[in-house]
């Protein structure tokens, strides 16, 4: 069976359910291609995993019509607390200063998938194609054409444009031969959720240790969202701590919030950059992870997407207003020269976090110390951090304003 779109999204994860979301109100045909059922347990997009939504992010959502059904699951982060273990120096972020109720939300990345779900079934211009794995793409100047196999048999696509959404291990990526930058940074992720004895009083914490940073992410109901970064050698035996010995590790490294009197079970993900090198292929376009997979220091990852999203939703809206063709050359230019500027600076900044903060040398430990005194210090540097973290860097496009594309 063939058909023919507009617009095919591979991957129907937060970033690819996203873009499809932003285009309800397009007069587009558009299909968006899954692999694993939203509700199957072992969808990976949407797992016990929290996100960190900067308050761009929460725009974008506001301009999809979506933030209403996430707000009940979203909790403010109203302070962020930055430090480094057994040296001076902090960096505190208020939002209060900035003129916002808050600097973020953490959510669970399952609510968002269920927001999108919901409404993604009932959308008049997409079709759903799922549990369908792509196959073989073919891309040329007259159109792009993508194989499936479905549970119906293999399936043939026809579209004006491709965007791949489908993660960083990303099979569309490959299969138009862009080649990407990979960096393994030795190191995992220990996730979990734990309950201080303290009130969080709504404030994220990111505290740089000798094995990698440990955040502490604001939840309900006086939970807090734990990511313990640890050299890949200790996950296992971090991962075998009893809750108690390993609570005690935690506390060791974050003290400000006492005691901890409760983990969930926890999970580990290996931790690694990796980056596309160009975002376009004939009639293709990259977002996401499938772009950029971002160590978590900062929690910038998903945000940056979903400014992908935002940019890539205005640019197809446009074009679709004065009657261009999707999949022109000039459109996929703007689309690379639009986001490289915000892709390097967000990869360089969490880049360089990641690695300087493990450098053991004292006079380094020093120097940091030091850079975070003068950047709590310096108004206009702070002042552009914070605008980098809420994800307000002009220029915004439309949704990043509460706008519809």
């Amino acid at each position: 069976m063939n058909a023919r779109y507009d617009l095919v999204i591979v991957g129907g994860g937060p970033v690819g359910a996203s873009l499809a979301r932003a285009l309800a109100g397009v007069d587009l045909a558009i299909a968006l291609v899954e692999a694993v059922p939203p509700r199957d347990p072992g969808q990976p997009s949407y797992d016990e995993r929290v996100l960190a939504l900067a308050h761009g992010s929460r725009r974008i959502f506001e301009g999809m019509g979506l933030w209403p059904r996430l707000a009940p699951h979203a909790h403010p982060i109203a302070h962020i607390h930055v430090s480094q273990r057994g040296r001076f120096g902090a960096t505190r972020l208020h939002a209060h200063e900035e003129g916002v109720d808050a600097l973020g939300h953490v959510i669970p990345t399952r609510a968002i998938g269920q927001a999108l779900w919901a409404e993604l079934p009932r959308q008049a211009n997409l079709d759903i194609h799922c549990p369908a794995r792509l196959t073989a793409l073919e891309l040329d100047a007259t159109a792009a054409r993508l194989h499936l196999e479905t549970d119906d048999g293999p399936r043939t696509l026809e579209a004006a444009l491709v965007v791949a959404a489908d993660g960083g291990a990303s099979p569309t990526r490959r299969l138009a031969g862009i080649d990407s930058e990979e960096t393994d940074y030795g190191q995992s992720a220990v996730i979990a959720t734990v309950t201080p004895e303290r009130p969080h009083r709504d404030t994220a914490y990111e505290r740089f240790t000798e094995s990698g940073p440990l955040a502490l992410l604001p939840m309900s109901e006086g939970r807090c969202s734990l990511v313990f970064t640890v050299r890949r050698d200790e996950e296992d035996a971090l991962l075998a701590l009893d809750d108690g010995a390993f609570l005690a590790r935690v506390e060791a490294r974050l003290p400000h919030q006492g005691g901890y009197v409760r983990v969930s079970p926890r999970r580990a993900y290996p931790l690694r950059l990796v980056r596309a090198r160009r975002l376009t292929a004939s009639r293709l376009a990259l977002t996401g992870n499938a772009a950029h997979t971002l160590h978590p220091v900062a929690g910038q990852g998903f945000n940056l997407g979903l400014r992908d999203v935002a940019h890539l939703a205005e640019a197809i809206a446009d074009a679709h207003r004065v009657g261009t063709d999707l999949g022109a050359p000039e459109l996929l230019a703007a689309y690379e020269r639009a986001r490289r500027p915000d892709h390097d600076r967000t990869i360089g900044f969490t880049d360089f976090l990641a690695r300087v903060f493990v450098l053991r040398a004292p006079p380094v430990g020093h120097l940091r110390g030091l850079g975070l005194v003068a950047l709590n210090l310096c108004a206009p540097l702070k002042r552009g951090l914070a605008r980098h973290t809420l994800g307000l860097t002009p220029p915004l496009p439309r949704l990043a304003r509460g706008l519809a594309p």
